[in-house]
């Protein structure tokens, strides 16, 4: 991962929160919501919250004497999550880094993390921060993106722009967002991490947009990806985002676009 994949600075938040939510995120913040709330935990860290899709989801399922404390390394995303979320005063908003938490020792009953694995530049020291802020028999639940190739939308949208630069093809979406999605590998680490007993279960859903223009806009505009773009091609951003469109378009129809995304979803024991 570079150090550029991190940056969600500018108009990224909004447009990620805009357009990859709905596109890819709503479906899977659902079901972690759910897992969490299932598991009826009185003090929850969420770490590398992005614009708090699974915030959302998840506070109205909580107990109203819950401590929530929601964090993000990145300030720009945390403050978009926190202006999105209605007042409740069960949350606090820190910035944070997840290798490196601001919380004394098994303070938590459980720590979530959707999507957010994938961009820690060293995953077991992530891993052990939530086993160490975890009480034990505390539950560390995550989820990580399958390979490129059976999240169809983002594999369209890689290979559009591989055609457009061919000779220094943009690879933010296979390298970090969909660069951590071999589950043997997560186990190794994890239990390099000290957890022992964990599940892991693969999960496929729809990505639905209203039209072609939607998926090539949020992955072009809405996440560090634009930055490559930019770096490629000064001025020619809503042009190239246009040609990535045309390219979706081509393979799925210009209305209504539906097309498979799939995910690990990780539960671990403290």
């Amino acid at each position: 991962m570079l150090e550029a994949d991190k940056v969600f600075a500018g108009s990224v938040p909004a447009n990620y929160d805009r357009y990859m939510v709905p596109l890819i995120f709503e479906p899977y913040a659902a079901d972690l919501a759910r897992r969490v709330a299932e598991l009826s935990p009185g003090a929850v860290l969420e770490t590398a919250a992005g614009s708090g899709v699974v915030t959302r989801a998840l506070a109205p399922m909580l107990s109203p004497d819950v401590r929530y404390v929601v964090t993000d390394l990145n300030r720009p995303m945390l403050d978009y999550a926190a202006s999105r979320q209605p007042p409740d005063s069960r949350i606090e908003w820190r910035q944070a880094d997840a290798l490196a938490l601001p919380f004394d020792d098994a303070v938590f009953d459980l720590v979530c993390c959707q999507f957010g694995v994938m961009f820690f530049p060293d995953r077991v020291a992530g891993f052990r921060e939530a086993r160490r802020v975890l009480k034990p028999g505390g539950h560390y639940l995550f989820s990580v993106w399958d390979r490129i190739e059976d999240n169809v939308f983002a594999d369209d949208v890689t290979k559009a722009l591989a055609a457009i630069f061919p000779h220094d093809p943009p690879r933010f979406l296979a390298r970090t967002p969909h660069g951590y999605h071999d589950i043997a590998q997560v186990r190794r680490e994890l239990e390099l991490a000290g957890f022992s007993r964990m599940t892991m279960e693969t999960r496929a859903e729809q990505s639905r947009a209203s039209a072609a223009r939607l998926p090539a806009a949020a992955y072009c505009l809405g996440t560090p990806l634009r930055d490559e773009i930019e770096a490629r091609a000064p001025g020619r951003l809503e042009t190239i985002t246009d040609q990535v469109a045309a390219v979706v378009a081509d393979r799925h129809g210009p209305a209504a676009v539906a097309a498979k995304i799939q995910a690990h979803i990780i539960a671990a024991v403290a």
